[in-house]
């Protein structure tokens, strides 16, 4: 805070240029002007600051790598929160189900409970993805994740399946906007190659959740309270992430051009070294050519496909892993406790496919996503052929099948590196989870009360599922890589129209850098895979 104030003080812009970055008013000398909570929900315009930032470093070779490097360590302390949603499991193993200690849940109820949570984020995606791109980020992702947590707290509340339902069903709506938001942050403060690392480090928050929660459960056990421990569940787990909420109020930037926790030089340099994306950073404006244009093309639609096909096998395993693993013959608590190796594996999983990718040759995305099909579709079949008696083998095949989180993970990552203007962005971050609400609303209607404890049709469903996989993303490395070649051709036609006098030369890429183009409409664009 000490540097950025030293670097208002002695900035060469007027107050009024420095206050409407910073979306505040007030003079200089004064840092409570300066950072305000009002300046929390007041989104403004960059585009001055995003010029100022291409003409100082704009060049390549403009910015020392040492300094970036900092800039990039800073930036990764600052924006890299998460938050968990496998709660309901865990519940399943304390007495949610039972008439005793729960809510009674008879025939389908519990795969309801585990579905209805979707509908609300099918329901509100599109419009909270629209409301995300007018409201700041940062304040509204906070907003929604507060609400999440006290939903999550009021449930403990819950008498009924039908409170419960109704509750379940307003989360999924607070929850519709988290993961699109963690995209379009990564898409604001991260190069193309840095991208899939640090999509990687968001998700891979899932099996510190899934570890941490299996150890959390596991205490959560021991308490012998006047409530069921299912109760006791709700409210701690509510408690600590509405608190994340406030945290992330105060320290998670609306933008690299407004985050007070850089000094002016380093948000300057912020903005200028994701020129080469040729994305954008932010644009307020909501443009109906690039909605037509989302729905017009291809990779649109095996987006959502993708979603889908990816999240059927997640759909199940989120809510019925736990029930899975008890199956298997182990008692209450050490399925709680086994709930720790499985989460280390996603993060495992995640974090090989990440590295993976950051040392294998440029544009080896599509096909490290494809590499980490296979782990999942052996545990897959291991766990359906396995003799039923052979407890631990299925157990290890049921962990194989984690490996499936980290080629979700990498797909998504070619969304944020692979779509370019606003609208666009938020129509295509929102329709890939479009497809993922659907995929995790049917994936647990596969797990047949009647099959417990193996459930070999919901097993069978994430085999099926998984193949389907690997095709999508077959078909969308072969599609990128024929989009490529067209736009070659397309840019050495104009060339040559602009040398022979018969057309204005081609735009350079600091022209079309911040221009809130789309990946098509922009000739410096190039798809990666």
């Amino acid at each position: 805070m000490e540097d950025f104030k030293q670097t208002i003080q002695h900035d060469e812009h007027s107050s009024e240029a420095i206050t409407s970055e910073l979306g505040v008013t007030g003079h200089r000398d004064s840092r409570e002007e300066r950072f305000s909570f009002k300046s929390l929900f007041r989104k403004v315009d960059n585009q001055a600051f995003f010029t100022e930032a291409l003409e100082k470093y704009g060049k390549d070779g403009s910015i020392d790598p040492v300094a970036e490097k900092r800039l990039v360590r800073k930036l990764d302390y600052l924006i890299l929160p998460c938050v968990d949603k496998t709660t309901l499991s865990y519940a399943a193993i304390f007495g949610i189900k039972s008439k005793a200690t729960g809510l009674d849940l008879v025939g389908t109820q519990y795969s309801w409970l585990s579905s209805i949570f979707y509908f609300g984020w099918l329901i509100w995606a599109i419009p909270s993805n629209l409301l995300l791109q007018r409201f700041p980020p940062g304040t509204y992702l906070a907003f929604n994740i507060f609400m999440w947590g006290a939903l999550l707290m009021c449930q403990a509340a819950s008498t009924k399946f039908a409170h419960l339902a109704a509750l379940r069903l307003l989360s999924g709506a607070f929850e519709a906007i988290a993961d699109p938001a963690f995209m379009l942050f990564t898409s604001m403060f991260y190069t193309r190659a840095e991208q899939p690392n640090r999509i990687s480090f968001w998700y891979s928050a899932n099996g510190v959740g899934t570890a941490v929660g299996g150890l959390l459960g596991y205490a959560i056990g021991h308490i012998h309270g006047d409530l069921a421990s299912w109760r006791y569940e709700f409210i701690i787990i509510g408690c600590i992430c509405a608190t994340w909420a406030l945290v992330l109020l105060v320290i998670l930037p609306n933008s690299p051009a407004t985050s007070v926790f850089l000094t002016r030089d380093e948000r300057l340099m912020a903005v200028a070294r994701l020129r080469k994306n040729q994305t954008g950073i932010e644009n307020r404006k909501f443009k109906m050519s690039q909605l037509i244009e989302a729905a017009l093309d291809v990779k649109t639609w095996l987006f959502l496909l993708l979603g889908f096909v990816g999240n059927i096998p997640n759909g199940g395993i989120s809510n019925f892993s736990t029930l899975i693993i008890k199956g298997l013959g182990f008692d209450t608590l050490n399925t709680a406790l086994l709930a720790i190796p499985q989460g280390a594996l996603v993060i495992f999983w995640i974090g090989t496919g990440a590295l993976l990718n950051h040392r294998l040759p440029k544009n080896s995305r599509t096909l490290v996503c494809m590499i980490f099909m296979i782990p999942t579709i052996a545990g897959t079949l291991g766990f359906l052929l396995a003799p039923e008696h052979a407890n631990i083998g299925r157990l290890i095949c049921f962990y194989m099948t984690g490996s499936y989180q980290t080629t979700f993970v990498l797909s998504l990552s070619l969304i944020t590196s692979n779509t370019g203007g606003q609208t666009k962005k938020m129509i295509l971050a929102a329709t890939i989870w479009l497809g993922a609400c659907i995929g995790n609303i049917a994936g647990p209607f596969f797990y047949k009360t009647s099959q417990a404890p193996t459930y070999r049709l919901g097993i069978g469903s994430m085999l099926v599922a998984n193949c389907l996989e690997v095709l999508i993303i077959l078909i969308l490395r072969i599609i990128f890589i024929r989009a490529n070649k067209a736009k070659e051709r397309r840019a050495a036609e104009l060339q040559a129209e602009a040398e022979a006098g018969h057309s204005k030369p081609l735009p350079e890429e600091n022209d079309t850098a911040f221009s809130d183009m789309t990946d098509k409409e922009n000739i410096n664009f190039r798809y990666v895979y």
